[in-house]
């Protein structure tokens, strides 16, 4: 009786993780904090879904890493303690001062702000989706936004060198 839930949720784990795990990256901007969540995120779907609506289980999904996200922001406040600087080289081939550092320009957004912006052009959703998935009003989404995304302006390089 129970394989066939097995059988289903594998499939749907199988075919959804990797975009989860882009989605809580852009999120929380740390890959091991995106494997918690996304862990998270599957465990708690897997509790319900039986329950679960096959033509609702994406949104459903999104909105339970969401939940998870912003209830670990929460928690954890907004300074990350650790021990030492990471060690990271860029690849070769790529000069890292031309590159942009995701992590460090999304950080600078306040938790909400960065959902939106990564579930409107990340997650390529619509303001009415985000909307309904964050419970605010469309005008909310769209102000948020809009503050998010001047925000990242003001710190990302202007296209091809202009100002």
């Amino acid at each position: 009786m129970g394989k066939p839930r097995d059988a289903d949720f594998s499939e749907y784990f199988a075919a959804r993780v990797q975009r989860f795990r882009r989605l809580a990256f852009g999120m929380c901007g740390d890959w091991h904090g995106a494997e918690d969540l996304v862990q998270a995120t599957f465990v708690q779907l897997y509790r319900h879904w039986r329950r679960v609506r096959p033509d609702t289980v994406d949104a459903y999904a999104r909105r339970i890493l969401l939940n998870a996200f912003l209830a670990g922001q929460r928690k954890r406040g907004r300074e990350l303690v650790m021990s030492a600087p990471p060690e990271r080289t860029a690849p070769t081939g790529y000069d890292s001062h031309d590159r942009i550092d995701l992590e460090r320009v999304l950080s600078g957004l306040t938790p909400r702000q960065r959902a939106m912006v990564v579930l409107r052009f990340l997650e390529d959703l619509s303001v009415a989706e985000v909307a309904s998935l964050l419970g605010v009003a469309e005008g909310t989404v769209k102000s948020q936004t809009a503050r998010g995304v001047e925000a990242l302006r003001a710190v990302l390089p202007s296209p091809s060198g202009k100002e």
